[in-house]
């Protein structure tokens, strides 16, 4: 079989109305594809304001704005009969759906009863996140959906063995391969760094910045990123907080944080030149899968301060090219980011191991065990 012999219907419950890591993959991987001679069709809700232009065709499905403060997010609450008549009319031979919600339900189910192979990526750890809205006592119901999900494909791709781990776990049973993420290397690189654009914001040529980068919700740990930062502050620990980023969030944040330096939305060269200009990456999170944030930082040179969670485990050798700390552990991060500060050529060293690690994270190279997975699919159905 050829990639020209694929026909792919890829659903996302957000391809390209807000701009986040996991669909900046998924737009990544339909242009690898596309490249290939396959036919790929996607499936999303959308909006009028789009983050950015989508990768290939893509389809708008009818949905909702998420309740509770969440509504620049949507869900579909199914597969409308227009959404099935274009599926009818594309007749993909391989569905792959990016997430555990309605819509990809109904992708799955539509293409079960026809005898179509079916892949499953994971992108977010959404069992997290109803921790940070006062709702833990549900994660364990999500659990058990999620793995009910999983188990109802022919094949998983997470982005690293800790998520495989994790899933395996919960008691997935389905296949599971890795596709991990890549980096642009022609932009992400330690030559990004600009003093001049440091001393623009305010920022000595000697000031060390604890750089936080991503989405400003509360799942990406914001809380406790205030917390170690405050701390660093007791110690009398001189440092200053860069933060490259927007969201919902950003307010509550800003007074976690008084000083910090909000750069805003970035993107391109400029979002590559702010991550080159950090000191140290901080990324408390718990609710990656992999951390895109994390990989650009290494490729700038960048050392990393990380949860021990999934995702950065896969990425940060502890005391080679960042520190793995327990999640929520602020005096071991605060202890973590105080001995960088004061050791600027264990900084310089952990930044260069990173650099080095991050080479091998190339995008065609991932996408295609992506392909490969797809062959392995229709392979073993054919069987």
């Amino acid at each position: 079989m050829q990639p020209s012999d694929l026909r792919v219907a890829l659903f996302s419950g957000n391809y390209n109305y807000v701009r986040d890591g996991a669909n900046q993959a998924l737009n990544k991987l339909v242009g690898y594809l596309l490249d290939q001679g396959v036919s790929v069709r996607v499936y999303s809700p959308t909006t009028d304001t789009p983050a950015f232009p989508p990768t290939g065709d893509l389809v708008s499905v009818p949905a909702w704005p998420v309740p509770g403060g969440r509504a620049e997010y949507k869900f579909a609450t199914g597969l409308p009969k227009s959404i099935r008549a274009d599926l009818e009319a594309f007749a993909p031979n391989l569905v792959h759906v990016s997430a555990p919600e309605f819509l990809c339900h109904g992708a799955v189910t539509w293409a079960r009863e026809r005898g179509i192979g079916t892949l499953a990526s994971l992108h977010t750890r959404f069992e997290t996140y109803p921790a940070y809205y006062h709702l833990g006592f549900v994660a364990p119901v999500i659990i058990k959906l999620l793995t009910r999900f999983y188990n109802r494909v022919d094949k998983v791709v997470t982005p690293g063995d800790s998520t495989a781990e994790l899933i395996r776990g919960w008691g997935v049973k389905t296949p599971i391969g890795i596709w991990s993420r890549g980096v642009d290397h022609a932009r992400f690189h330690p030559q990004r760094r600009s003093l001049e654009w440091r001393r623009a914001l305010g920022l000595a040529d000697d000031a060390f910045a604890v750089g936080f980068l991503g989405r400003l919700v509360l799942e990406k740990g914001l809380d406790i990123f205030g917390e170690v930062c405050n701390e660093l502050t007791a110690r009398g620990i001189a440092h200053r907080v860069l933060v490259i980023g927007e969201g919902p969030a950003r307010q509550a944040f800003a007074d976690r944080v008084p000083g910090a330096i909000f750069t805003g939305f970035q993107r391109g060269d400029d979002l590559a030149r702010a991550v080159a200009s950090m000191d140290v990456l901080f990324n408390p999170s718990v609710t990656e899968t992999f951390g895109n944030v994390t990989s650009e930082a290494m490729a700038c040179g960048v050392p990393v301060v990380a949860a021990r969670a999934t995702g950065a485990i896969d990425l940060v050798e502890d005391g080679v090219n960042g520190f793995l700390v327990p999640p929520r552990d602020v005096r071991a991060y605060a202890a973590a980011i105080a001995r960088l500060i004061a050791d600027p050529a264990l900084a310089a060293a952990q930044g260069a191991a990173g650099h080095e690690k991050a080479k091998a994270l190339v995008w065609d190279k991932v996408n295609r065990a992506v392909l490969d997975s797809y062959f392995d699919i229709l392979a073993a159905r054919r069987g």
